[in-house]
């Protein structure tokens, strides 16, 4: 039953077949057995039980608010929650109980969705692993997976796989994690530079970066402003869709929202790809991409073309700039956004009160990690007044150069481009901590962080499973507010694959599960 997508739990639901707090307790009995996983920062299990209670209520009296009524899903810990902490995993928020609901969480909620708690992340979504975070680093449910655990002692380095357990990717990797293990139906990701896309391939779920302006960052803890979206994080694509759905529209606490009226849509069963045209950037084949993911990505061209669609090269000349312009804008507004946590107003005070600098000092020190305080150090660099011309406005202008590439391609008839989402699979957290977050980040959002600086809508779409039994994720990329063609394409793709998901008995035998529940509950 936790393996069912939305419309068909929605289905169950509405039936009578399971009740919403059957559900909601077979998700909380699973988080506690997988808790080694580390996904969750907090659990709110009781809050949890009363929203599934009162969804139970609704069904008796025939009045469901939504599909999403009774239906168990979490929110990554950077947007607030009214009445649950939100911490930003960072010891700066430890302890801080937001007032309010982000505006995505309350429409949610207004959806009768039961909200199971926050999910783990880099700190303040700094990172590309999930592994930078105060509360530790989460651990990607496909370490434990059948396939993986047949597959890697056919390897040299078996033994050292033994003992070390893979990476998320991230900074969504606890949300990204929690939908891979089956703790809840749906998760809310958020996205800067592909913090969604990112951790949605490594851990073989999809992960939908809407358009810039269509779901309200209202509530959403800022990391880069100019950039941030709220991500969606599902098994599958029609789950993304309806997600999309209730979170889209204007909303007046947030101007960056567009104004026109979202018209929610259905993606359908039968799609034919003879119409469209499907662009693969040759600037994207980077050193450093594995042969299986080329491999992948080749096969998935195949597919378009053998089916009808138009595959054609395509150019987008200022891509091997856009990291580099990534990191100068990001860092600079990263500066701005932390200058908040002063130690006065909320959050974290340092335990220096011999003059107001010397409180900011030690707050920062304190509160922040090194990767935070590296950035803030970055982006004050960046935007002195000697540096700002040099830096700050040039990377603007080459973020226009590379969003201009975007819709000169769009412009000549492409309807999709198709990329591979990460260099390769995920990898073992023992190899990927060798590196600093700074080179980490760059290498694995090299597909990924473009988008955002053109503010496009993409979706990763897990495609295949490596010769060691892990996902490999492709991304689609395709024009502002054009969602709907968007998941149509990457629907189709999604049935074309038949990616065989997680089999995630390795996890149910791996832990002791004193609960009542039998494991059948989470086999079926």
């Amino acid at each position: 039953m936790l393996r069912a997508s939305l419309r068909e739990i929605s289905a169950a639901l509405k039936e009578g077949q399971v009740s919403p707090t059957e559900l909601c307790y077979k998700c909380l009995s699973l988080i506690k057995a997988t808790k080694f996983l580390n996904a969750y920062i907090t659990v709110a299990e009781d809050l949890a039980l009363k929203q599934a209670e009162a969804s139970e209520k609704r069904y008796r009296q025939g009045q469901a608010l939504g599909d999403l009524d009774g239906i168990p899903i979490a929110v990554k810990d950077n947007f607030s929650t009214a009445g649950i902490e939100t911490t930003c995993a960072s010891n700066m928020l430890k302890g801080y109980i937001p007032p309010f609901n982000a505006t995505v969480v309350e429409k949610l909620l207004d959806q009768g969705a039961v909200l199971l708690g926050k999910t783990n992340l880099d700190e303040f979504a700094m990172g590309c692993g999930s592994t930078d975070g105060a509360f530790g680093p989460v651990r990607n449910p496909w370490s434990y997976s059948r396939q993986y655990r047949e597959k890697r002692v056919q390897h040299s380095n078996a033994q050292r796989e033994d003992t070390s357990w893979l990476i998320t990717g991230g900074s969504s990797g606890g949300s990204a994690a929690a939908v891979s293990s089956f703790t809840c139906f749906a998760a809310l990701g958020s996205d800067t530079g592909g913090s969604t896309r990112n951790p949605a391939s490594l851990c073989g779920v999809v992960g939908l970066k809407p358009t810039y302006g269509l779901i309200s960052r209202f509530g959403l803890i800022p990391l880069v402003n100019s950039m941030d979206v709220p991500g969606i994080l599902t098994r599958c694509v029609d789950d993304a869709a309806a997600v999309l759905n209730v979170l889209s529209g204007h909303d007046p606490k947030d101007s960056t929202t567009v104004q026109d009226t979202f018209h929610p849509f259905e993606l359908p069963n039968l799609i034919d790809m003879k119409d469209l045209c499907i662009g693969i950037p040759k600037e994207y084949n980077v050193p450093g991409l594995s042969s299986e993911t080329l491999a992948v990505w080749s096969k998935a061209a195949d597919l378009f073309e053998k089916a009808g669609a138009k595959v054609i090269d395509v150019s987008l000349p200022h891509t091997g700039y856009s990291i580099v312009c990534y990191h100068v804008l990001c860092t600079a507004e990263v500066a701005s956004n932390m200058a908040r946590f002063d130690g006065l107003e909320y959050g974290h005070r340092g335990s220096s009160d011999e003059s107001t600098e010397a409180l900011y000092a030690a707050t920062r020190r304190e509160g922040f990690n090194d990767v935070v305080r590296q950035r803030i150090l970055s982006g004050n660099y960046f935007l002195l007044k000697q540096n700002y011309e040099k830096f700050f406005v040039k990377a603007q202008k080459v973020r226009r150069l590379i969003a201009n590439d975007f819709a000169k391609v769009f412009s000549s008839g492409v309807n999709v481009l198709l990329t591979p989402t990460t260099l390769s699979e995920t990898v073992p957290y023992v190899e990927f901590i060798e590196k600093d977050n700074r080179t980490r980040s760059a290498q694995e959002d090299i597909f990924t962080q473009a988008v955002n600086m053109a503010g496009l809508p993409a979706v990763s779409v897990p495609s295949a499973l490596s010769k060691k039994g892990l996902p490999i994720g492709l991304q689609f990329i395709g024009r502002t507010f054009c969602e709907a063609q968007l998941l149509m394409v990457a629907k189709w793709f999604e049935k074309q694959v038949q990616f065989p998901g997680i089999q995630l008995e390795g996890i149910i035998d791996a832990v002791d599960l004193t609960s009542p529940c039998e494991k059948s509950i989470f086999l079926s």
